[in-house]
C-alpha cells in the first residue's frame, strides 16, 4: 500500500531535505499544483467532483482525462454528496422513506454516468463526512446502506475516509463500528485518514491526529491485514494543503512527526 499526504509548502520541504519519506502526493485537481507537486514525487489526483445533486453532466471530462493520463492516477473519485442547495425541500436530518429514495436514484445515476464513461474498475465513491446544521451535506448520502447500494449497483469502488465515518457516525448517533459494518468493505480501493477534533463546538477534520485517532486508523489496518477489508492501493494522509481553507491546518512540526509515526502504524502491521 502506497502512502501519500496533501501537498504542501511544508510537507515538499520536508522531503527534499530527507525528513519524511512518501511515495505521493495527494492534490486537487488544480493543473498549476499537479505541475508543481511532480517536481518532487509521482503524483494522485483527487477530483473536486460531487455526485448526488444531478449536475454531473456539466463536467469538463476531457480535463479530467487529461489529468488522469498526466498522473497516471489509477482512479476517478466522486463525492457522494447530497447537498442542501439541491434539495432545499429536504431537511439535513430527513430519514423519510421518500427522501432516502430520491437522493439514492440520483446518486446512483451520476455515478452510473462516471461508470458509463470510464468503466466501474476505475471510479471510486467517497463516504462525505455528515455534521447535520454545521454543513450542508444531506444525512441520506452518507448512511452506510446507501454507500453500498450505491457501489453494488454501480460497479464502483470505496474510497473510505475514515475521519469522515467518524464524523458522521458521531452526528448520526451510531458508534463507528457498525458505520464501519454496514459500509462496503470489500470494495475498498483508496483510504484516506486525518486527525478529528472539536473546534469551537464542532467535530473538524484534517487536523493533527490524536490518540483517539490513531485506534481507529489501527483497527482499520488490522481488517485490511486480516483480508475482513480488501488492501486499498493508497493511504493518504489528508493533513495540510494549500489555500486559506488549510492554511491553518498545514504545521511543519505536525507533518514531521506525524508522517514516521504513520509509516511506524503500517509497518507494525506488515501493510
Amino acid at each position: 500500500m502506497n502512502l501519500a499526504i496533501n501537498y504542501s509548502p511544508p510537507a515538499a520541504r520536508l522531503l527534499s531535505a530527507g525528513n519524511i519519506r512518501i511515495d505521493l502526493f495527494k492534490t486537487p485537481d488544480w493543473n498549476w499544483l499537479v505541475d508543481e507537486a511532480l517536481k518532487l514525487r509521482p503524483v494522485a489526483v483527487h477530483f473536486t467532483l460531487d455526485s448526488g445533486n444531478g449536475d454531473i453532466d456539466g463536467t469538463d471530462w476531457e480535463a479530467v482525462a487529461d489529468l488522469l493520463e498526466k498522473t497516471r492516477t489509477p482512479f476517478v473519485n466522486l463525492h457522494l454528496d447530497s447537498r442542501r442547495d439541491y434539495y432545499p425541500d429536504i431537511p439535513l436530518d430527513s430519514t423519510r422513506s421518500l427522501d432516502r429514495k430520491r437522493i439514492t436514484e440520483t446518486l446512483i445515476s451520476d455515478v452510473t454516468s462516471v461508470v458509463e464513461r470510464f468503466g466501474c474498475e476505475r471510479v471510486i465513491v467517497e463516504n462525505s463526512p455528515y455534521r447535520v446544521e454545521a454543513g450542508s451535506t444531506l444525512r441520506a448520502c452518507v448512511e452506510p446502506e446507501i454507500i453500498t447500494q450505491v457501489v453494488e449497483e454501480t460497479g464502483c469502488g470505496l474510497l473510505l475516509d475514515i475521519s469522515h465515518v467518524l464524523l458522521s457516525a458521531y452526528y448520526m448517533g451510531m458508534a463507528p463500528e457498525i458505520y464501519f459494518s454496514r459500509l462496503p468493505v470489500r470494495h475498498i480501493k483508496e483510504l484516506h485518514f486525518a486527525g478529528v477534533q472539536k473546534i469551537d463546538g464542532v467535530f473538524t477534520d484534517h487536523l493533527p491526529v490524536t490518540e483517539s485517532d490513531w485506534v481507529w486508523l489501527d483497527w482499520g489496518l488490522e481488517k485490511i491485514r486480516s483480508g475482513e477489508w480488501s488492501k486499498p492501493w493508497l493511504l493518504a494522509f489528508e493533513y495540510g494543503g494549500v489555500g486559506p481553507e488549510l492554511a491553518w491546518r498545514t504545521d511543519t512540526a505536525v507533518i514531521n512527526k506525524q508522517v514516521p509515526q504513520l509509516i511506524e502504524h503500517l509497518d507494525k502491521l506488515g501493510i
